[in-house]
């Protein structure tokens, strides 16, 4: 057999082997060597090999006559991805469920694996892998024969969607939200709601049935529209009491919430230690799946409790910096200017005695035009709150100081990662809690990873 053939049938028949980090390699991995910003993966194929890969693909030569006969070159590692994967995909029959939406994806991601993995055999995409690159390695490493394989299919531009939609064919389709997001390309949120809505357009996915989707803004509400004309057997729509799946009410006792919701003309009642917006949303959509494919939702409701905790999406850590308790609420994955002011909101809500209380935001990135203002906007809200101290950092927050004199002397501004910490480790009080929302990149990013670190870092 020829080494294509023999490294296809190898792909195609084992699942999770794919790997583009060469320290993520495990025994009888396959590692595929890409063009990186300063290094071609050729330079990490013995790497590979050391640390257990059977198999190393790359586009460009390589000659190491010990294990030549384990490298497979093609002419353009993206194509051969990309054909391999639409020959495995065809080969799936079980029902292949799509995210997409400008926040929560991952989550929602998480959410579902959790309950669906409880009964059933499931494959999902790793971390965050939902552009062109990161769906085809998901494709390409999923069990074909699970009974459900979700993926998330993200973009910041026009016309991406479809080219993912195209290579997944989800059957089930979840739209989380329409945020201000990737505004530096879409210029508005209509244009994004659009975009989202070419993964259930039957011209790039023939097997869109089902979508579920979040209805309360203007945007949300032409994904509705834009879902009629295409004529799916489903269309579900989460949010406000005329539609189909929504919060009945909330009540407060004891300084516990009990949870009412109506999904699809099924009342469920719970009750929780606090109110999290995301994960209210996040059962919502679980939920109304699992009724709509006749699933059990006893599983759901045992563990209703049962926040997933995913890195930097809300993930608590605890630990210590120097002699004092750190609790870290960490949002520093990604931002937006409704995800940041709905974080602050919560962050306000939290009534945890004993703690001092400290907000640290970093700017939020690829917001067009208007970014400025939706920083001041951020400040405005967070001006309706009583934090112990509010760090800021990133140039957009200083600029937005400078539009209004009077929140100067509210805010702490210190521009780098180094100094945030300095500036903690002179100023903490023995027990405190701490919440970071930024963009990726930003200095606030790059001092959660620090004080992780500084913590011994343990999600809780």
């Amino acid at each position: 057999m020829k080494l294509n053939e023999k490294i296809s049938k190898y792909i195609i028949s084992n699942s999770l082997k794919i790997k583009i980090n060469s320290n993520e390699i495990k025994k009888n991995d396959i590692f595929i060597a890409l063009e990186g910003k300063k290094y071609h993966g050729n330079k990490f194929i013995n790497t590979a090999f050391n640390a257990g890969a059977k198999f190393c693909i790359t586009d460009k030569k390589y000659i190491q006559p010990t294990v030549k006969e384990k490298i497979l070159q093609v002419e353009n590692i993206f194509t051969y991805l990309e054909a391999l994967s639409i020959q495995k995909r065809l080969l799936f029959s079980g029902i292949v469920i799509g995210i997409t939406g400008s926040a929560g994806k991952t989550s929602l991601k998480e959410y579902l694996s959790f309950y669906l993995k409880k009964n059933y055999n499931i494959s999902k995409s790793i971390k965050s892998y939902n552009n062109y690159l990161g769906v085809m390695i998901s494709i390409l490493n999923m069990d074909i024969n699970s009974k459900f394989a979700i993926f998330e299919l993200g973009t910041n531009n026009f016309f991406e969607i479809r080219k993912l939609t195209q290579l997944v064919k989800p059957s089930q389709i979840f739209i989380t939200n329409i945020l201000s997001t990737h505004l530096e390309n879409f210029k508005n949120k209509k244009n994004i709601a659009k975009e989202k809505s070419d993964i259930f357009v039957k011209k790039f996915n023939p097997n869109a049935e089902t979508v579920y989707f979040q209805m309360i803004s203007n945007e949300e509400k032409l994904i509705n529209n834009f879902a009629n004309k295409q004529k799916l057997k489903k269309i579900i729509k989460i949010g406000k009491p005329e539609l189909n799946c929504f919060i009945n009410n909330i009540k407060i006792q004891k300084l516990k919430y009990e949870i009412n919701l109506k999904i699809l003309n099924k009342s469920f009642s719970f009750i929780i230690d606090s109110y999290e917006e995301s994960h209210i949303k996040n059962l919502i959509f679980v939920l109304a799946f699992f009724i709509t494919n006749k699933i059990d939702t006893k599983i759901i409701m045992q563990n209703k409790m049962k926040t997933i905790q995913i890195d930097g999406r809300g993930s608590i850590h605890k630990g210590f910096l120097g002699n004092n308790s750190i609790h870290l609420i960490d949002q520093s994955y990604n931002a937006n200017p409704e995800t940041m002011i709905q974080s602050i909101k919560n962050f306000s809500n939290n009534k945890k005695k004993g703690y001092q209380k400290i907000l640290l935001l970093g700017d939020m990135n690829e917001l067009g035009l208007n970014k400025l203002n939706f920083h001041y906007q951020v400040l405005k809200e967070t001006n309706q709150h009583l934090f112990d101290k509010v760090i800021l950092s990133g140039k957009l927050f200083k600029k937005a100081l400078k539009i209004s004199p009077d929140f100067k002397s509210k805010y702490i501004f210190i521009s780098t990662a180094k100094g945030i910490m300095s500036y903690l480790r002179n100023n903490l009080h023995k027990k405190a809690m701490l919440m970071a929302k930024c963009s990726n990149a930003t200095e606030v990013n790059k001092f959660v990873k620090l004080l992780k670190i500084q913590m011994k870092d343990k999600i809780v």
